[in-house]
């Protein structure tokens, strides 16, 4: 069973989640639920980003400690991405023991293995406090950073320890141009390839005095710089540097923004080539989820709260249409109209009436049990074609197409109930050719629970129960014979309910 560590960004505590920070975990647990499906050993990561100056002022204005508020943050972060039904494996924090560790050791093994990549030096420059990061004149729009457009930039000296980035450059490109180190999408690794072909800058590892940070080893005064700090969380969840951390590393897959590749694709496996630790394979660089075209942000404020978007259809509905409609590549926009719109099309009148119809002619022609008819249909041969139309995207990290298969299926077996009118059948007392429709009908059902799991899977899971079945460990390859002959069925609520608005 091959492993597959994939990991999302850590977040900042320093507000709570809204639609851009839904996107990337539902879009990683769906990639997290598919390698399942596919048999792979699964160690899913996520967690919090608790060491920063937005940290500190958003404690201070709620009259809490960093610790106090970090852990109400943690608390809200988890809270959300459970009701988003997410199924990470591990949830770290940035102020725990372990990674403390990690941290130190990272550091203690670069200044061992190459001890001219750790230096101290004057640092002057503009400071994001949202991305919290010193801005190069490339990200700098009027005078602004181009990701936190309503911050002040902050000018800023100050002596720290510097890490010698510059060295690595040729490296860094030669590992992404060959594709050992994969970054996608391919505009994604076009951006990061025209970075290192202008050259690297060393960056600054430490900040002087901060009170709520890493210290740095052997200088009191200063503390570890947060991005440097944070980048280290994917290692220290593997047990680093304690013997066997290697079983997950080197992590397979790191979902992020395509704001923050820089750090990802760059910094990070600098860093890790310097301590003489194996970088990463991949890292996949979504878009963002934009409001009437601008991005959603903590800091410009947004006029959908998670919550509310997630109360509006359910959780499942809301999962659909981050990955089907905003998509896992490209900026992409939500609206209500638009959320609305394919919950009736895709979800209610598409999925929900085709599993309400077929399990209500079982119901009534065959008492709620499938017949054991075997003879394939041109419904069989769609449900084949889906599920490799299906694998091929989601092999590739396209999960908008992985969807676009799924609901295809979808289409074609309500087409096939109006051409082949069960209800005919049984009228005119066709009885082999009425089971060989409904045996059909039940195979793409069983079909489509499978492959609709990674993006709904509350409702796959009720697809399947009424099905009389779980979903199992051999549910992938079970797709090219679905075993569904002779089992009892039963008939589920309403699975997507119109409310009365839509």
């Amino acid at each position: 069973m091959p492993k597959f560590y994939l990991t999302t960004a850590i977040d900042y505590s320093n507000g709570d989640p809204h639609l851009g920070h839904a996107l990337e975990k539902v879009g990683a647990d769906c990639i997290a639920r598919y390698r399942r499906l596919r048999g792979d050993d699964v160690h899913f990561l996520m967690g919090m980003d608790e060491h920063s100056q937005a940290v500190i002022q958003a404690a201070e204005q709620s009259g809490r400690s960093p610790q106090e508020w970090v852990d109400v943050m943690a608390e809200r972060f988890a809270d959300f991405w459970a009701r988003l039904e997410v199924s990470n494996d591990d949830w770290i924090r940035t102020t725990e023991p372990r990674h403390h560790k990690a941290v130190t050791e990272l550091l203690r093994r670069i200044e061992q293995r190459n001890p001219d990549d750790l230096y101290v030096g004057d640092y002057e420059g503009l400071y994001c406090t949202g991305c919290e990061e010193f801005k190069q004149p490339a990200q700098i729009v009027n005078g602004r950073c181009i990701e936190h457009p309503t911050l002040e930039l902050v000018p800023t000296r100050e002596r720290n320890h510097f890490f010698r980035l510059s060295r690595y450059r040729d490296t860094l490109l030669r590992l992404i141009t060959s594709g050992e180190l994969r970054v996608e999408p391919a505009i994604r690794r076009n951006e990061i390839v025209r970075l290192l072909e202008d050259g690297l800058q060393d960056i600054s590892v430490s900040r002087h005095r901060l009170a709520w940070g890493i210290p740095f080893p052997g200088d009191s005064d200063q503390t570890v710089y947060v991005w440097f700090d944070a980048l280290i969380n994917y290692l220290s969840a593997t047990g680093f540097p304690a013997p066997g951390y290697e079983r997950l590393w080197p992590a397979d897959l790191h979902v992020v923004g395509k704001g923050i590749t820089r750090f990802h694709c760059v910094i990070w496996p600098a860093m890790l080539l310097a301590a003489g630790v194996a970088p990463p394979r991949q890292v996949w660089a979504h878009g963002y989820v934009q409001w009437e075209g601008a991005k959603m942000s903590k800091t410009a404020g947004t006029a959908v709260t998670l919550g509310d978007a997630i109360e509006r259809h359910g959780p499942d509905a809301l999962r659909y249409f981050l990955l089907r409609e905003v998509g896992f590549e490209a900026d992409g926009n939500f609206s209500w109209e638009r959320f609305d719109e394919r919950y009736t099309a895709d979800l209610a009148d598409g999925l929900g009436n085709l599993v309400s119809r077929s399990l209500a002619m079982i119901g009534k022609y065959r008492e709620g049990v499938v017949p054991l008819a075997r003879e394939e249909t041109s419904l069989d041969e769609a449900g084949r074609q889906a599920v490799s139309a299906y694998g091929r995207a989601m092999d590739a990290c396209d999960l908008r197409r992985g969807a676009e298969s799924a609901w295809e299926l979808v289409a074609t077996a309500n087409l096939y109930i109006q051409q082949v009118a069960p209800w005919k059948l049984a009228k005119e007392e066709r009885d082999a050719e009425l089971d060989v429709a409904l045996a059909s009908l039940t195979r793409a059902l069983y079909r489509l629970a499978v492959l609709t799991e990674p993006f709904i899977p509350g409702k796959a899971a009720s697809i399947l129960e009424s099905l009389g079945m779980t979903m199992s460990a051999g549910a992938w390859e079970s797709l090219a014979t679905p075993p569904v002959g002779g089992a009892a069925t039963s008939r589920p609520e309403s699975l997507f309910p119109k409310p009365s608005s839509v």
